[in-house]
């Protein structure tokens, strides 16, 4: 029988997929400990505007699991962490977990204060850096925890002790230093997450020379209430509303140059997208510049249902080439219409780029030999005795699959541990 230390479950990674094994393996009866790299829980889905196909806001679910943790004594979080070591086998893993500093402590009640205090400002990375924030932030409206952080750049700044000053709390500590935990554990969910595919590489759309080129995931902030234009769909080049919209699939994916392989959610995301444009402008043009559309099962619906708006143009070929207009900065999209053989020019006033995911295991590896496949996703569920991945440091999944793999991957977690 294993030692009563290591009857707790490490999870890595505070997204869906991370949070559900979390907190199934809490609500089973297990001591876990939760390992977060950016400084609030929730991951990718705290940035979405709405999940499909029901439309309906991230912040209701993510609310309901950040109740259940703070609920549960069993769950322990580290949020600005990362593992850096990880030795043993199953039953009895020796952990090394680094926290960085949040130059911000527990006294926090998010006030505010230091922030009204606070003149400097860096490119907010909650918003893909499409608008600024100050130093000393909030990282978003329902941040968990609901505590403030200090930018590196603020605290050697001449005004951090004006900002430390402004608070009235004591909540700012800017002698913080990082520090390491070692921790022991039965067994551990690798469950780190995604990073879009670097829309910079994809120089023949003009990403990142183009401003009104911009990425599905920026898509998702400009529509959102608390993103950089407060939920209006605006061209980043003038604050102007789009008369017409260009959603190019598969940029960069099913490409032997770029990402090989189908993510296989882009195509909602777009369709989900598309919505949003419409309710916005119902008078715009929209073009769905596609391979093939993947929706399967019950999502075939809402693509039918998208593809009723006789406003939206589904035209099968892959653009080729995009250029900018240098005077106005609209678009025009080349592109070969694959089912009459024709090439056309279609202007647009923005272009949305679907970029595929990329799993972060495929640059930062878990730091122990588990098996990976040719994209940098772990091989398997059961990466080695002990270690699960969950989410998409498996395979490209949506929301909804993320939870039930996390679900999954909590159970083995938990049979792992319960019969040694």
């Amino acid at each position: 029988m294993a030692n009563t230390v290591t009857q707790s479950i490490l999870v890595v990674g505070g997204g869906m997929s991370g949070l559900t094994a979390a907190i199934e393996a809490a609500e089973a009866g297990y001591d876990v400990i939760l390992v977060e790299r950016n400084p609030y829980l929730g991951g990718r889905v705290a940035q979405f505007h709405h999940y499909f196909p029901k439309l309906c806001p991230p912040y209701c679910g993510l609310e309901i699991n950040f109740r259940r943790i703070k609920d549960n004594p069993r769950v322990r979080f580290f949020t600005l962490a990362e593992v850096e070591r990880v030795t043993g086998a199953a039953g009895d893993f020796d952990v090394t977990v680094k926290i960085n500093p949040r130059y911000v402590n527990e006294k926090c009640t998010a006030c505010g204060k230091c922030a009204e205090a606070c003149s400097l400002e860096i490119p907010n990375p909650f918003n893909y850096g499409m608008d600024t924030i100050k130093a000393a932030y909030l990282p978003h409206d329902l941040a968990f925890p609901m505590r403030y952080v200090l930018d590196p750049s603020l605290v050697k700044s001449p005004e951090a002790q004006k900002v430390k000053e402004a608070c009235p709390y004591d909540a700012i500590d800017l002698d913080m230093q990082p520090r390491s935990v070692d921790l022991k554990v039965g067994s551990i969910v690798w469950a780190t997450g995604w990073k879009p595919y670097d829309s910079s590489k994809l120089t023949n759309y003009g990403a990142g020379r183009y401003p009104n080129v911009i990425t599905n995931v920026m898509m998702e902030r400009l529509a959102s209430w608390n993103g950089p234009t407060q939920g209006k769909i605006l061209r980043p080049s003038d604050g102007k509303p789009p008369e017409s919209v260009a959603f190019i699939q598969c940029a960069g994916s099913r490409d032997e140059n770029h990402l090989p392989y189908c993510s296989g959610i882009c195509c909602l995301a777009s369709l989900k997208q598309v919505t949003y444009v419409r309710e916005q402008y119902p008078d715009a043009r929209i073009y769905f510049f596609y391979i093939d559309i993947r929706a399967t099962d019950r999502l075939e619906d809402f693509y039918a249902k998208v593809k009723e708006d006789a406003g939206v143009v589904f035209f099968k070929g892959k653009v080729a080439k995009i250029e900018e207009d240098g005077a106005t900065k609209s678009l025009v999209c080349r592109v070969e219409n694959t089912m009459t053989e024709e090439l056309q020019e279609i202007p647009v006033d923005l272009v949305v780029l679907a970029t595929g995911m990329v799993p972060n295991t495929a640059s930062e590896r878990v730091p122990t030999p588990v098996p990976y496949d040719d994209y940098g996703f772990v091989a398997a569920m059961n990466a080695m005795p002990g270690i699960y991945a969950a989410g998409c440091t498996r395979t490209p999944v949506g929301v909804a699959e993320s939870v039930a793999d996390g679900t999954a991957a909590a159970l083995k977690a938990i049979q792992s541990i319960a019969r040694r």
